[in-house]
């Protein structure tokens, strides 16, 4: 059901995003002025046709070869062109013809618009679920992301699966989508309208997390969340009971990561050197990481920095060689330690 709804909803249900009953496909929060300035030399036809819960505009892409899952009209595709410039690409994957019209059509105007000599964007016509049989080159892409559209589809698992296998070693999935507190009950995930509403394809967030780190994306790092409204009536009633968050996460292809957050002794400086960040580089909610200050880190964010297109905007102080226990205020205390009774959901959580 899910396939031939997404296509039906957002191809021929839904005339353009003010047809929307709740605001989970949505973006309400403003976007960074780069994104902002990129966003004004898109296609109106292609903004109007936008559904997505969240920003997606990952820093330091300048020149990356990026993926985009489910990009619909192409509205993410190409502000991300405009960033990575004529010297990065960016390749849309999606199963909606209509969209995929909307996005075609316009590929000329925008490197017109662009002042490409060549266009750097593409489009696939494909279903996410089955990224395996559209003959996309493996350990390629920089970054890879997806607004709002993992929740459609019913193989979740074989997505991040299948990014994990196209990503370059030490690239991110980067991706903003809906997760509920609890699972949705069976019943409401075969509902068209809430379906269709990115509602009842939400991933129960301790399940995202198994799915993500049996995919080889073991450390998600939260970088954005907000509580979701559901301001059709009809809508709220059948979902009584369930809260919804959109939320953007950043999972890298390391397969080196810890399943906890270790301290080595280790610390970093940022540089100052990435672009619409220079004062203050955001790893992820809980790292915000102020240019020219010596920022003490776990080992998981060391490699995330290190190992990644990151690495030269920072300086790194100490190594691997004297292990010191968890780090400071990350993730789960220990079982033996002070406040071991506290529950995961109270504790502090400053990397995970």
């Amino acid at each position: 059901m899910n396939i031939e709804n997404s296509r039906d909803y957002y191809g021929k249900v839904l005339g353009g995003s003010d047809d929307l009953k709740t605001d989970a496909c949505c973006t309400t929060e403003a976007p960074p002025p780069a994104i902002m300035d990129a966003m004004m030399n898109v296609h109106e036809e292609v903004r109007a046709r936008y559904y997505g819960c969240g920003l997606v505009s990952p820093q330091a892409i300048e020149g990356a070869h990026i993926l985009d899952l489910g990009s619909g009209s192409g509205q993410d595709a190409y502000i991300l062109a405009q960033i990575v410039g004529e010297a990065g690409t960016v390749t849309g994957v999606d199963t909606t013809p209509e969209q995929l019209a909307v996005a075609n059509d316009h590929l000329e105007w925008h490197r017109e618009k662009f002042g490409y000599a060549k266009s750097n964007v593409m489009f696939v016509e494909g279903d996410i679920e089955k990224l395996d049989q559209l003959d996309l080159p493996a350990n390629h892409y920089d970054v890879i992301v997806s607004n709002c559209v993992i929740n459609l589809v019913a193989d979740k698992h074989a997505v991040f699966s299948a990014a994990y296998r196209l990503l370059k070693p030490g690239g991110e999935l980067y991706f903003s989508d809906v997760y509920s507190d609890r699972r949705v009950p069976t019943h409401l995930q075969s509902d068209p309208v809430l379906h269709g509403e990115c509602l009842s394809g939400a991933l129960y967030w301790g399940d995202f997390i198994d799915h993500a780190k049996k995919a080889g994306f073991l450390d998600p790092r939260l970088v954005f969340s907000r509580p979701l409204a559901i301001g059709d009536k009809d809508v709220a009633a059948k979902l009584d009971g369930i809260n919804f968050h959109s939320a953007t996460y950043r999972l890298f292809k390391l397969p080196d990561l810890e399943t906890q957050c270790e301290d080595y002794g280790q610390a970093v400086i940022y540089r100052g050197t990435i672009r619409g960040q220079e004062r203050v580089f955001e790893l992820d909610e809980h790292h915000h990481i102020e240019a020219g200050k010596i920022f003490p880190i776990c080992g998981n964010s060391w490699k995330m920095l290190a190992d990644s297109r990151f690495a030269e905007h920072f300086t790194f102080i100490g190594d691997f060689s004297t292990h010191y226990g968890i780090f400071p205020d990350c993730g789960i205390a220990a079982p033996f330690a002070d406040g071991a009774g506290e529950s995961s959901a109270s504790a502090p959580a400053a990397c995970c």
